[in-house]
């Protein structure tokens, strides 16, 4: 987006090639091509790009070979009102953490996590953001696309995880690796990513679906709807008279007002569990059958 290829035909065309080419190993591929398929997809979008000149490596002969992290490379300052938003925003990455993490278990291994997964995912993003803070980073939130890609391939193998992470530490100590990373172009990003994001909604359906529906799934609609809303009408929350805090935590992203819409509606609603429901309906069932109308 912003760029001089933005919303012309060879953007498309990348784009719809690298997303066929996935889409077909994905579904019809076998073996590593089926494990693969966005990277392959993405090798076949890079490919196709090169006519286009969408690749640009400018970038890599400019940034240095190596390159260490500055430990707290600004000066430390307590500001109230960043405080508070950070003190309202991370309570709802926690929420997203407990959402990708179940979504990545339900979509791989057709489970829910337990709680010491979600406790040890939940600490481990607490303890990068801070760690990323004393390096002069930004706090970190989980990131849905790999959730999707994780649900497609159902590799859940820690040790492809550490490889990955070690993967992106290299390429921080190594601006030049970055580099190369980063002139993948939008379109072979986008048209590889369109079948993660498929991925990622469906297993969303299942996961609230699984238990059956009830009164209680509108829950999820009315909060999507709430958060997509606000996020994506800007500067609802911005007129005359508005608090920046309330702007900042809500209206900034789409995920703290459905986490707080979600919260409240499951407060509000009755508990109406669907097992419970069928055990009731399987005794009035029995009676029906056991006893004669006169005697009920």
């Amino acid at each position: 987006m912003g760029t001089p290829l933005w919303g012309t035909p060879q953007a498309w065309y990348v784009a719809l090639i690298t997303f066929v080419v996935v889409f077909a190993l994905a579904n019809f591929g076998k073996g590593t091509l089926k494990l693969g398929s966005v990277f392959f997809g993405m090798i076949v979008g890079m490919i196709v790009s090169i006519p286009f000149g969408m690749i640009d490596f400018s970038s890599v002969a400019t940034a240095q070979v190596f390159a260490l992290p500055k430990l707290m490379p600004y000066a430390l300052e307590f500001d109230p009102e960043v405080c508070i938003t950070l003190a309202a925003v991370f309570p709802m990455v926690a929420i997203q953490v407990i959402g990708d993490v179940s979504a990545a278990c339900l979509g791989s291994i057709d489970r829910m996590p337990t709680e010491r997964e979600l406790s040890g995912a939940i600490v481990s993003q607490g303890l990068t953001s801070m760690v990323g803070g004393l390096l002069g980073g930004l706090p970190t939130s989980a990131l849905g696309q790999n959730v999707g890609i994780i649900c497609s391939n159902k590799v859940v193998n820690k040790w492809v995880f550490v490889i990955i992470a070690a993967v992106f530490a290299i390429a921080g100590l190594f601006p030049q690796l970055s580099a190369v990373l980063s002139a993948i172009p939008q379109p072979v990003i986008g048209g590889a990513t369109v079948g993660v994001f498929g991925t990622i909604t469906m297993n969303g359906v299942r996961m609230f679906t699984r238990e059956g529906l009830t009164q209680r799934t509108t829950i999820v609609g009315t909060s999507v709807v709430f958060g997509l809303g606000i996020w994506m009408t800007s500067g609802c929350l911005a007129g005359e008279g508005m608090p920046t805090l309330v702007s900042t935590v809500i209206g900034s992203n789409a995920v703290t007002p459905t986490a707080i819409m979600a919260i409240v509606l499951n407060l509000i609603l009755p508990q109406t569990p669907v097992v419970a429901q069928h055990i009731d309906a399987a005794k009035d069932a029995a009676v029906d059958l056991v006893l004669p109308e006169s005697k009920k």
